[in-house]
């Protein structure tokens, strides 16, 4: 498989597990009616948070203007990542792109549809308390991480072994 399909499979897996698992929670499971968070492990619940803003609840918008502007910007993003995955020829970076691509598009759809993302899972230890996030937001992280291991690894062994291409790992 070229590194453009994996990356588009990647995309595509990556925005129907996390438009799946928010309609399962918001229609059947009526997260909207839930009085508390359903605890799954001791660190670990889900909740609705309905996030108007960016990654970690930055950047918040109230009106329809700063929603419909981040639908844009993540849609913008989504093409640019996209154009990117079909020109390398690195399986690894096809794969990272394919998962900022579907979670872009998988935010983006939540303000379509109902004007903020929904955020449920909710990691925590003690008094310690990670932000509320998504499918679609792992996702996003993970790419980071993927682009950001190939760029400080994997780069810097193929430029000590000469292997050019952007590797297939």
């Amino acid at each position: 498989m070229s590194p453009a399909r994996l990356g588009t499979l990647v995309a595509l897996v990556t925005l129907v597990l996390d438009q799946a698992t928010k309609l399962w929670l918001y229609f059947i499971a009526d997260v909207r009616a839930w009085t508390e968070p359903l605890v799954l492990a001791p660190f670990l619940e889900f909740t609705l948070v309905w996030n108007r803003g960016i990654s970690y609840g930055l950047f918040q918008q109230s009106t329809d203007l700063g929603r419909w502007l981040l639908v844009v910007l993540s849609i913008v993003a989504a093409v640019g990542l996209s154009v990117w995955m079909s020109r390398t020829p690195a399986r690894i970076i096809a794969v990272a792109l394919g998962l900022l691509v579907g979670g872009a598009v998988g935010n983006a759809v939540d303000r379509v549809a109902y004007g903020a993302v929904l955020d449920f899972v909710h990691l925590h230890a003690g008094s310690f308390s990670w932000y509320v996030f998504n499918i679609a937001d792992a996702a996003i992280v993970a790419g980071v991480g993927v682009l950001l291991y190939d760029s400080v690894f994997l780069e810097r062994r193929r430029a000590a072994t000469g292997v050019g291409g952007g590797g297939g790992a």
